[in-house]
């Protein structure tokens, strides 16, 4: 998700190749596109950039000119913080409130570590919202990499009713409101398959 709704949301033109996973959680096919057999991977002229962190750091390389990162170096330096936070931390979150957009699990998954992550989340929303910036409702102002990271987490807490601080709450719901994770999670409620491993509570 993180990768799409970058690309999507800034404009960039991509071709998006939708694979299956199986029940086990493995992606037949994938081997073709990825070398580390996981998703999501970006082909740019015949070579794969893989893992969501390196694709974002690579389309902001090559699209300057969008600003997917903060202008403020101070801005920049906390903004690749968080993200590689998002992309290596939240082990007791991600596992127990597994990422499931068409279905509803109020509660299920909360204990003391998935709060602490949570309260965690927060209070990196909350702080990035406080600093000096432009008028936008993103983390630093306008639309970037670091909302991409973390679309997913907002997602995951709409589907397990988290309940957030104010300035935590109003920042999901302007990430919910991009056009690109709107199309996303339109897609995602009319998803069919059935992956038994991701699906838990189901």
């Amino acid at each position: 998700m993180r990768a799409w709704v970058l690309l999507r949301e800034a404009g960039i033109p991509f071709e998006e190749i939708s694979l299956r996973f199986n029940d086990e959680g493995h992606i037949p096919g994938i081997e073709r596109y990825s070398p580390s057999g996981q998703v999501p991977v970006l082909v740019i002229d015949g070579e794969p950039v893989w893992d969501s962190l390196a694709i974002c750091e690579t389309v902001a390389e090559l699209f300057p000119d969008k600003h997917l990162w903060p202008r403020d170096a101070h801005a920049r330096r906390l903004a690749r913080s968080i993200c590689a936070e998002m992309h290596a931390g939240f082990r007791s979150l991600r596992s127990a409130m597994g990422m499931n957009i068409r279905s509803s699990h109020p509660g299920k998954g909360m204990n003391p570590a998935v709060q602490g992550e949570i309260n965690r989340i927060a209070g990196i929303w909350q702080d990035c919202r406080a600093l000096p910036k432009g008028e936008g409702a993103m983390l630093f102002g306008d639309f970037g990499v670091a909302d991409a990271m973390y679309a997913p987490v907002a997602t995951r807490f709409v589907t397990y009713a988290v309940a957030l601080p104010p300035v935590a709450q109003a920042y999901a719901d302007a990430v919910l409101g991009l056009a690109a994770v709107r199309e996303w999670v339109g897609a995602a409620r009319r998803e069919t398959a059935f992956v038994r491993a991701d699906e838990p509570y189901a």
